[in-house]
């Protein structure tokens, strides 16, 4: 399928090289990659793959500029990034395009991931100057404490596929309003996005070296070679939990700073006294909001007995009328899955959780090319066996399983090494405020169906990380907090 002309004229403003210290270049080998379209199968462009030297070089770039950087007032970091913004809200549509483009998300979602990325730039331009220390006498009296924060310094930062820009301002902003100087290494199924990002940042006046872009289909070796650096100071990854464990331990040697958001295996329980109508919105948006590729997606919907038939009818009717297509053009609510793996792997779940004695509702099939499509997909009486228990899915395939007591909806919640988000639908109070305290999950979203907020601390407990992305904790994970002594 050809592209069209408004969608080519975007691809060809968007640069093919690495952004290395304020300048677009060629990769030192000369190698390039393809970006695929993953809704035909076909290359959209090719950019150029950085060495291993290249990454250095970028290393070099944020050292050279951190300085100078971290003495810009707070007042001018927050400009810059407040018309960051600006520019992206000009540029939304041609954003929302891209990102459908090389990811395969439905338009629609792509300008809600405008949206939602975007935000992260304005909130960090505000908390840019905001940022507080403390000052006050020792319990002796011997003296006087004074708190301050300081940039911790040069970042390394590693994205995902499935969000292409909201996880690039959701690291750079925070990192940008703290001081810090940033590499930032973006995935190699989508790339495009993040370079678009990076040469609108030079627009609204982030100086040569404080941005850098390497992207590369060597991502082993280069993270090895920047976590061994001694002049690296913070690494921030977004990723599967394996890979997490990979680069903490990579990072040990040098005792990094880490941030770490990791994989998912959330709970979406509805309690028999919920709003079915409600919960039936709130299942749709927390698992097919990005065809379900997303660490936050509903993998485990828990529904009461006595509501179950009900629920999974009405959910059941709903995927079955979704509209599946190339997610770059209008009206389509599912889009393809970013690769044949992704497929495979949403078949493979299918198949296994059959096998355990659950039933396909509806979809439940691959659907032929071109393009790696899977159907929108219902699967009722899941077993606890099922693979899809343990799992992440990440693709459009909703699996229930039935409970009968509340303590038996949260020992199957908490049955996982994961713990990043829950969803709970219950119109007793008193019962959500037992959920927030017993579901093991670093957030939770109650009678909402999506919960992720530019203003609120993103993260998880347990194997789903470390840290926290947004709200006015995600500054401090780019500040080092200093205690000085001023003695009387």
């Amino acid at each position: 399928m050809a592209l069209q002309q408004h969608e080519q004229d975007l691809l060809d403003r968007v640069q093919s090289g690495l952004g290395i210290g304020g300048t677009w270049e060629a990769s030192s080998s000369g190698a390039t990659f393809d970006v695929q379209d993953p809704a035909t199968g076909e290359t959209i462009k090719s950019i150029a793959d950085a060495t291993v030297e290249d990454a250095v070089r970028a290393l070099d770039a944020a050292v050279a500029a951190q300085d100078a950087w971290a003495a810009t007032s707070t007042r001018e970091r927050s400009n810059i990034l407040r018309r960051a913004f600006d520019l992206l809200q000009e540029r939304k549509e041609e954003f929302a395009l891209l990102m459908s483009l090389e990811m395969g998300k439905p338009i629609a979602e792509s300008r809600g991931e405008v949206g939602y990325g975007g935000e992260f730039l304005r909130w960090f331009s505000e908390e840019a100057v905001r940022v507080r220390g403390d000052y006050r006498q020792n319990p002796e009296g011997s003296g006087n404490i004074l708190v301050s924060h300081l940039p911790v310094g040069p970042c390394y930062f590693i994205t995902p596929w499935n969000f292409p820009l909201a996880m690039a301002t959701r690291k750079i902003a925070p990192a940008l309003a703290a001081g810090c100087t940033v590499v930032i290494k973006p995935a190699k199924l989508t790339p495009l996005t993040t370079v678009y990002f990076a040469q609108l940042l030079e627009e609204a006046g982030v100086p040569a070296g404080v941005v850098n872009v390497v992207p590369t289909s060597g991502s082993g070796a280069q993270s090895n070679a920047l976590l061994s650096d001694p002049r690296l100071r913070k690494l921030s990854f977004t990723g599967s939990t394996p890979v997490g464990v990979k680069l903490l331990e990579a990072a040990a040697g040098n005792v990094l700073r880490t941030s770490m958001e990791l994989g998912g295996n959330a709970p979406f329980i509805v309690f028999e006294d919920a709003d079915l109508d409600r919960a039936v919105e709130g299942v749709m948006l927390a698992k097919y909001r990005n065809i379900g590729q997303a660490c936050t997606a509903a993998n485990r919907v828990i529904v009461h007995e006595s509501v179950a038939d009900e629920f999974a009818r009405r959910v059941s009717e709903r995927v079955a009328k979704m509209t599946i297509g190339r997610g770059a053009e209008e009206g389509n609510e599912i889009g393809a899955l970013v690769d044949d793996n992704a497929v495979a792997t949403s078949a493979r779940l299918v198949a296994d959780a059959v096998e355990n004695g659950a039933e396909v509702l509806t979809g439940g099939q691959a659907i032929d090319g071109p393009g790696h499509f899977f159907q929108p997909t219902v699967i009722d009486k899941l077993s606890p066996q099922a693979a899809i228990m343990r799992e992440e899915i990440f693709g459009p395939v909703l699996g229930i399983i039935r409970f009968s007591t509340e303590e038996e909806a949260v020992e199957i919640a908490n049955n996982t090494e994961y713990g990043l988000i829950s969803y709970v639908f219950t119109e007793n109070i008193h019962r959500g405020h037992r959920m927030i305290e017993q579901l093991e999950t670093g957030m939770m979203g109650l009678n909402a169906g999506v919960a992720s907020n530019a203003a609120a601390p993103f993260g998880g407990v347990k194997q789903s990380g470390i840290g926290r992305e947004g709200g006015a904790e995600g500054i401090h994970e780019f500040l080092s907090t200093k205690y000085t002594l001023l003695p009387r």
